[in-house]
């Protein structure tokens, strides 16, 4: 079997379709549900979604694929939203566990393989840097996934997306800050957001993208008002959640006024918050390409663990210190409408390998609550 994902139109994949004939496909599309970041196909029903809706099967595929291709439209330095929402529903493909690849955390492989995957990125005249910036994702994204790129291909398509000046003074002084992730108030992400909008001035709103998915038009409403956005989000493959992307798509479309400014506040389960840096990319390009002023981030590592301190300790104590510096680096640039270097903040003095070991524990005791067998966080189908 062999296996295709891709975002094209009926229009665009007739043109192509005899090229795959036989093939498994899986096209994304606007309705294609979002990864909730529940974990269960990893600690409830090892290896499968539990949201039974065409997608749940996706790590399947992968492992009995013997070619792999994923077609999608270059979205600010990756995959569009379509073709992400299929993406984040293969994380059943590995383990939760984490191991060291070439000195960097990186989840286990559930299967004794090496897929090799084929990216094709179409998109109207695409620049050197931004194939640059699409080769280190799909990088990223594979050598988490625990498969490896075959090729890099980037094809030329008539329809351009122009990038805006825009005129005119702010609207408001208020700022919003957009979480995407699906866990909601009970989430790093949403703790993260909460602590920053404690340190900002003037009007301060936290919105859950989750909830404004059947209302776009009340989310434009909310983003039209604000001077300032602050994007929210925990680390989703390698990116920006499907969620978020889907939004950004959306925006970029039907946004019409002044110019806003821009921040980004990100998390994620890894250790180093260096892997973070094809998220914060794409919310730059997005904000390039919608004529806002990209001000800076902060970037967040081992974001389980910060999670569960922030529940007990204050930002001020060890060993969240240095995320506590970079969260007031963060908010002065906000109050003072400044622009900041993105900031790459981790545990202080908290050891990887012991990080690591308290994850890897987790994993087998979400699973005994769940009535499944630590054995079993390993099954392959």
């Amino acid at each position: 079997m062999n296996l295709i994902i891709h975002d094209l139109d009926d229009r665009q994949w007739q043109k192509i379709a005899g090229q795959y004939e036989g093939w498994q496909i899986v096209r994304g599309d606007e309705n294609t549900r979002p990864c909730t970041g529940c974990f269960n196909c990893w600690n409830k029903t090892p290896g499968q979604c539990v949201i039974k809706d065409g997608f749940d099967n996706m790590g399947y595929l992968l492992h009995h694929a013997e070619e792999i291709v994923i077609i999608s439209r270059y979205t600010y330095g990756g995959f569009s939203g379509s073709v992400k929402s299929v993406i984040d529903r293969c994380l059943g493909y590995v383990l939760p566990h984490f191991e060291l690849v070439n000195g960097e955390t990186h989840h286990q492989k559930r299967y004794d393989e090496d897929k090799a995957i084929t990216f094709i990125f179409y998109g109207h005249d695409l620049t050197d840097e931004q194939k640059r910036c699409a080769e280190r994702y799909v990088q990223a994204v594979c050598t988490n996934m625990r498969t490896h790129v075959k090729e890099v291909i980037f094809r030329q398509c008539e329809e351009k997306i122009e990038n805006k000046t825009r005129q005119g003074e702010y609207e408001s002084e208020k700022t919003v800050l957009i979480n995407a992730s699906l866990r909601h108030k009970d989430g790093n992400t949403a703790r993260l957001a909460k602590e920053l909008t404690g340190k900002l001035n003037g009007e301060a709103q936290i919105v859950n993208l989750a909830l404004y998915r059947s209302k776009p038009e009340e989310l434009m409403d909310i983003i039209r008002e604000a001077s300032t956005l602050v994007m929210c989000e925990p680390l989703y493959v390698d990116g920006l959640p499907s969620l978020m992307i889907k939004m950004m798509e959306r925006v970029q479309k039907q946004y019409e006024g002044p110019a806003k400014r821009v921040y980004a506040l990100a998390n994620m389960g890894l250790y180093e918050s260096r892997q973070l840096i094809n998220l914060l990319t794409a919310i730059r390009q997005w904000s390039q390409e919608m004529g806002f002023e990209y001000g800076g981030a902060l970037g967040v590592g081992a974001g389980e663990l910060v999670g569960g301190l922030m529940a007990v300790e204050k930002l001020t104590s060890w060993p969240l210190a240095e995320i506590g510096q970079g969260m007031k680096r963060l908010a002065e640039a906000v109050n003072n409408k400044e622009s900041v270097e993105d900031i790459y903040a981790e545990t202080t003095g908290f050891p990887k390998w012991l990080y690591m070991a308290i994850a890897n524990s987790g994993w087998k005791r979400m699973a005994k609550k769940n009535g499944i067998e630590p054995r079993e966080l390993f099954r392959r189908l």
